[in-house]
């Protein structure tokens, strides 16, 4: 993975390597060129297999301010205007890799997470927030629809009378709230936020990380799909997962009563 991106910080330790939005001055917001090198950086990580899990977080004191309005104006006011329709398929692409990767992802949110970054958060595998977090799903605040998988990730995560008052009213929603209704798997104070990012990437990097592909696999199908495909599916992966070197590395380790040293194969 090149490491000359413009608007990101790349950081590489062990197995694990984090991408950092950075454009603190901005808050992290989204430009062309922010979405283009993070949908970048999420592909080459997607295809490395020297890269067993992904921490995606933002500079300075923010995760992300949303979309760069002052840039999407200047492209609405221009000769040829964009459908915002279009814009949005550079989301959706990147959406798409951080749901497919066959590895976890994270978002490690301190913070505001506001807009399309709070949607690109929800979009990852898990989520820990330090206690300054402030998620906002803001785009009613100037007459728009959740985008970026909100209207998606949301229902999901937190039911849907919750997401409902969520996009309607667009209050802020702080860190210990947000864990408490199952929109952030873990809420951490400040001060211990970037060691507990730390162990919980590593300890997914030390797993079985082909078998947790398949588990996002299942799982994400899982929600659109009847329970009979969802089992046919089940039985389709554990023949896969039943052949893997991790499973039978867990199962020797289970029989010598001794940690497992797992690959990823």
């Amino acid at each position: 993975m090149r490491d000359d991106f413009k608007h990101l910080l790349i950081r590489r330790d062990g197995a694990v390597v984090t991408i950092t939005m950075n454009r603190p001055e901005v808050l992290n917001a989204f430009n062309d060129l922010l979405l283009q090198e993070l949908t970048e950086a999420a592909d080459d990580a997607a295809h490395d297999e020297t890269i067993r899990c992904v921490v995606i977080t933002g500079a300075g004191r923010a995760f992300g301010a949303g979309q760069d309005l002052a840039s999407l104006t200047a492209a609405e006011s221009s000769a040829e205007p964009m459908q915002i329709s279009e814009h949005l398929t550079k989301y959706h692409r990147l959406l798409s890799i951080l749901r497919t990767m066959p590895k976890p992802v994270i978002a490690a949110i301190r913070g505001v997470a506001a807009g399309i970054s709070c949607n690109i958060a929800l979009g990852c595998d898990l989520r820990i927030a330090a206690d300054n977090a402030r998620f906002i799903q803001a785009f009613a605040r100037i007459g728009l629809v959740p985008d970026g998988g909100g209207g998606y990730f949301l229902p999901r995560l937190v039911g849907l009378g919750r997401a409902l008052e969520i996009a309607m009213l667009a209050d802020e929603i702080n860190g210990p709230e947000a864990e408490r209704i199952g929109l952030v798997n873990k809420c951490v104070p400040l001060d211990e936020f970037e060691t507990a990012t730390a162990a919980l990437a590593q300890r997914l990097a030390q797993g079985p990380t082909r078998t947790y592909a398949l588990i996002k696999e299942l799982m994400y199908s899982s929600l659109d799909s009847d329970l009979q495909s969802s089992l046919k599916l089940e039985g389709e992966l554990q023949n896969i997962a039943f052949t893997t070197a991790d499973h039978k590395e867990g199962v020797a380790a289970f029989l010598q009563k001794r940690p497992p040293h797992y690959k990823g194969s």
